[in-house]
């Protein structure tokens, strides 16, 4: 969701926050240990953000739970598309891995494209 009145820096001026749920659909807990972004902007250009835990914390996650957040990314561009990936171990100790499907952020001037009567 575009949000043009959060602050920003010059280089990066436009603000999209985003609101995710993880759940977990396993019989045992799942920790969360690190996460991997990838934002594609209109040109082509790619930033991959990797780093530990989710907005500062390594939730564990009960089975049938889930863990919910919000947070943003900051574009210097009209357009990009975001992905990624969280990875996690769970109570037995086994690698997880749960993708983050593709989302688009648009800036709303951007789409201004006069219709045809």
């Amino acid at each position: 969701m575009y949000h043009p009145d959060l602050p920003a820096p010059p280089d990066r001026p436009h603000s999209f926050v985003y609101f995710i749920s993880i759940h977990n659909d396993t019989d045992t807990p799942i920790t969360v240990r690190a996460r991997k972004w990838v934002v594609t902007n209109d040109r082509g250009q790619r930033l991959v953000v990797v780093g530990g835990g989710v907005v500062g914390e390594f939730p564990t996650i009960a089975p049938g739970d889930k863990f919910s957040y919000n947070s943003r990314h900051l574009l210097d561009k009209n357009y990009a598309i975001a992905e990624g990936s969280y990875f996690g171990v769970d109570g037995k100790g086994r690698l997880v891995r749960a993708r983050i499907p593709k989302f688009k952020m648009v800036v709303p001037q951007a789409m201004n494209v006069p219709e045809e009567e």
